[in-house]
């Protein structure tokens, strides 16, 4: 039982450690400042479900999503480095709120839930391979419990995504701005991160690619 407890834990600190609720909810913060709180609420929900549903997928069937459309972890660091960039690069040149929303058009706002709070922020390429990792450790039974500590993580996250908005009352516009830019940098050094994480893991698997 207490082997249990322990990977139990093991899992979601690992999961907690790699998605980190905390420095997400900055993102968050800068992503959807101008919305309204229910818009909050819908975002931060269609984000983590999704996110739920990728990471779960990866949990099930990783390695088959992979070898079945030849998709390597270099290759997912690669493109999500860059997608990043460029929004973490908007967001730094104050673009955030045209970047995913028009006037009254709710389906452009509800873009960002998906891309990039789902993909490839919060369901980026190492929480991808983390859930690959713990899943094939010791069959089903690891397997669920991968599933059941995330789901928890995404619950976990949602009240940190949601209680962001007392923060923003509390910043005012001027300093929402400023949160906006600096997550902006944070997130296009990230990206760079992720780009060289992926073209550092490409080049040692080089003679694969070539063979």
């Amino acid at each position: 039982m207490s082997d249990i407890a322990g990977q139990v834990l093991h899992v979601f600190l690992g999961f907690f450690a790699i998605m980190n609720p905390v420095a997400n909810t900055a993102v968050f913060i800068g992503l959807t400042g101008e919305d309204s709180e229910a818009e909050k609420r819908q975002i931060a929900r269609k984000a983590l479900f999704m996110t739920f549903c990728i990471v779960t997928a990866f949990a099930l069937l990783g390695n088959m999503i992979f070898h079945m459309f030849g998709i390597t972890l270099p290759a997912l660091r690669v493109t999500g480095g860059i997608l990043v960039f460029f929004i973490g690069y908007k967001m730094l040149n104050g673009e955030s709120s045209k970047m995913h929303k028009q006037q009254g058009d709710n389906q452009t706002a509800d873009d960002v839930a998906i891309s990039p709070l789902a993909m490839p922020i919060l369901a980026g390429p190492g929480t991808i391979a983390t859930a690959i990792n713990f899943s094939s450790k010791g069959g089903w039974s690891a397997t669920l419990i991968t599933i059941a500590m995330f789901s928890l993580l995404c619950v976990v996250t949602f009240f940190f995504f949601v209680g962001g908005q007392k923060i923003v009352s509390t910043l005012g516009k001027g300093g929402l701005n400023i949160v906006t830019r600096l997550m902006g940098l944070i997130l296009a050094v990230i990206g760079v991160q992720m780009l060289i994480e992926g073209i550092v893991g490409a080049a040692a698997n080089w003679h694969d690619y070539a063979s």
